[in-house]
């Protein structure tokens, strides 16, 4: 499984990169599965509609995960991406100038966060 990894590069910027989760069968009608990962908590988070950020870097390192709704992400070069009901990334862009985060279409957001660290 691929995900989206949001990370701090050596030039102080943020940049969008890709992290592939290793799956395998569970045998049975368990299906294909990660091995467990290592998390701290959870926590759940509802963000308002005309959400916009302006540049900051991840607090922690942690798993996002949209439930409802979409924000958009920028990165220093520029590149934007868009992450939707299903997606998840990681967040670890723990330094340097960080990314920006708006709301898409001026839509409310629910989304988990499960920091790793």
């Amino acid at each position: 499984m691929k995900i989206t990894r949001l990370y701090s590069g050596d030039d102080g910027e943020s940049h969008f990169g890709e992290l592939d989760i290793p799956m395998e069968d569970a045998g049975g009608s368990a299906g294909i599965i990660s091995k467990m990962l290592d998390a701290t908590g959870i926590f759940f988070r509802n963000t308002k509609a005309d959400y916009d950020l302006d540049w900051h870097p991840a607090p922690r390192r942690q798993y996002i995960i949209i439930l409802e709704g979409a924000v958009e992400l920028e990165v220093g070069d520029g590149t934007r991406r868009q992450f939707g009901p299903g997606d998840v990334f990681l967040a670890e862009d723990l330094t340097g100038r960080g990314h920006l985060s708006r709301a898409v279409d001026n839509q409310p957001r629910r989304s988990v966060f499960i920091p790793i660290d």
